[in-house]
């Protein structure tokens, strides 16, 4: 026992770590490394380490013994030998089943070291339908091409990850180069950590590379990393992306910065159904069917083209008919980019065996002290209800509680005070109730961004943030993804999604780019009924940002107010 030590390492695997720890830091970019973040108390942060954790961290290269060494070095009591054993099993899992060539073309063979873990899996239930037990030996089962996708996920529901060493469709070929000058002008260099990460997922162009998640903060450049991954495969291509504005970056990026023609980049959206060398897609417009008892009429665009890769953007938000289809189109290169891999339904296991597991991560506080990321203050502003909501609040259902909440007629006076303490930056409201959002951008005449306004309306108003006409915005929960708004340093958060981890980590992500010479600074401000279920929805979405090292302060809604004023303010 060493109570000098950071982590309590319990024997359901969860690690607690104590946050005022003089190691704290330390032990928060260890056990990130293997380990999941559940829970962000102000005094101690809790863990748990989980089969996805160390399959990723298998992925990534960290050896066993070095996370066993560590573990023991750091905790402050004993930790259970049933701990150890299971991590070091979950580990060993890892590679243990390898899917390689087979003789015949419309096959793939399924290869496993130990005989016993052989027989195991083959008398599975999810796995006995997809394979001919009669066929095997001693070593492994050949099995149908077309299997490949939907027995990996099996074998991963069953703590069997596959290393998948069955090769790619190389797809057409395709001449595509990456600029020293950007088109624009401007001098274009791949940042180091950018080239690291298509090189980790490339690996050479070798089976073993070729499919996987990329995980960079946003604003840390994921878009170049993608390009980067282009110019090394060489082949036609289908990015997808969340909509049709992110469609059109991608385009401007791949312009901008690669040898590509316009005529070689296409657009595949509700606006235009364009086929190119380059295919950018909307997950929208792939899943669009007239009926839930209808075909999806636009996933033939992901048969019947040659494509050698696939670029998922923000694969955290992967919709289920997509992960589907993903499942029959293994013998492609698939890319996944995402600044988290956390998904709210719990299916991370998904994305690790559809697309493939982590390849490369870097923590977003690093990027911030290397001044690729603005440094950034995460406020959360605790705002009382007034009287009569909270009576209707007392007396509602459990969802309506969440709305009222939300809605909180007091936050509208806080932001008021915001924005004219930030009058002379660059500024986003952001939230989750288009009537909200509506009352803000009249009170305080902004203009009002949502999912209804058309595309052209949302590049005209974007275009005149980032020229600095306009100084702030409102936007709805379309400004989560895929806004290249740079000069943003100022977010406002008055509601948000259930608390979703995803969201607060894209919502901080729209501030985070450098600002000027001096990389400048950003602030993000969460705005948070009292003595509500909101707060409990906030402590759930900066389970992210607590997981990446950065910490909230809390105020009360007058906070910055002389003393007597923010008296006279909460009197009031």
């Amino acid at each position: 026992m060493n109570p000098a030590n950071p982590l309590v390492v319990q024997g359901d695997r969860t690690v607690l770590l104590e946050v005022q720890h003089p190691r704290f830091e330390e032990a928060r970019a260890k056990l990130a490394q293997f380990a999941e973040l559940e829970k962000s108390p102000e005094h101690v942060h809790f863990y748990r380490i989980t089969p996805i954790s160390i399959w990723n961290a298998a992925a990534l290269g960290h050896p066993l013994e070095e996370i066993l060494d560590y573990l023991r070095a750091a905790s402050r009591y004993p930790i259970a030998n049933a701990v150890l054993d299971e991590v070091r099993r979950w580990y060993a899992r890892y590679g243990l089943i390898r899917f390689v060539p087979a003789s015949h073309p419309a096959e793939l063979r399924m290869e496993v070291d130990d005989p016993d873990e052989l027989l195991a899996i083959l008398e599975s239930r999810g796995v006995a339908p997809l394979i001919d037990v009669d066929r095997a030996d001693e070593c492994g089962v050949p099995f149908p091409a077309e299997h490949r996708g939907v027995l990996k996920h099996c074998l991963v529901k069953l703590g069997y990850p596959v290393r998948d060493e069955a090769g790619y469709r190389g797809g057409a070929a395709l001449a595509i180069e990456l600029r020293a000058v950007a088109a624009s002008g401007r001098a274009f260099a791949v940042r180091d950590y950018q080239a690291r990460a298509a090189a980790a997922f490339w690996q050479g162009g070798s089976a073993r590379g070729g499919s996987g998640v990329v995980v960079l903060p946003c604003g840390a450049g994921k878009t170049v990393v993608g390009l980067a991954v282009l110019a090394l495969a060489r082949t036609r291509t289908l990015i997808l992306t969340t909509n049709t504005v992110a469609v059109r970056q991608w385009r401007t990026e791949l312009l901008d910065k690669t040898s590509l023609r316009p005529d070689e980049i296409g657009e595949y959206t509700g606006d235009r159904k364009q086929v190119a060398p380059i295919t950018i897609a909307t997950y929208q417009i792939l899943t669009w069917r007239k009926s839930k008892a209808d075909a999806f009429l636009h996933f033939g665009l992901l048969e019947q083209n040659d494509w050698g890769l696939i670029v998922y953007d923000e694969v955290h938000l992967l919709p289920a008919p997509v992960f589907r289809a993903t499942a029959a189109m293994q013998a492609r290169r698939r890319l996944g980019l995402t600044a988290t891999l956390v998904r709210e339904d719990g299916k991370e296991g998904d994305v690790f065996s559809l697309i493939g597991p982590k390849r490369f991560e870097l923590p977003w506080r690093d990027l911030e002290k290397q001044g690729w990321l603005a440094a950034a203050r995460c406020v959360e502003v605790r705002v009382p209800l007034g009287p009569m909501r909270a009576q209707m609040y007392a007396s509602a259902a459990p969802r309506r509680r969440q709305k009222l909440a939300a809605e909180n007629e007091r936050k509208l006076a806080v932001v008021g005070r915001l924005l004219a303490r930030h009058a002379s930056d660059r500024v986003l409201v952001i939230g989750q109730y288009l009537d909200q959002l509506r009352v803000l951008a009249k009170t305080f005449g902004q203009e009002l961004i949502t999912g209804r306004t058309p595309t052209p309306e949302r590049e005209r108003l974007y275009a005149l943030f980032r020229e600095g006409t306009i100084r702030s915005l409102v936007v709805s929960k379309v400004g989560n993804f895929a806004i290249d708004l740079p000069d943003a340093n100022v977010l406002v958060q008055v509601s948000g999604t259930f608390g979703s981890r995803q969201e607060e980590a894209q919502r901080l992500g729209r501030v985070l780019r450098p600002k000027g010479d001096d990389g400048g600074s950003a602030v993000f401000y969460s705005l948070v009924s009292d003595d509500t279920c909101d707060l409990e929805f906030s402590a759930r979405r900066q389970l992210f940002l607590a997981e990446q090292g950065y910490a909230y302060e809390i105020v009360g809604p007058n906070a910055g107010l002389d003393p007597a004023a923010e008296e006279r303010a909460w009197a009031t």
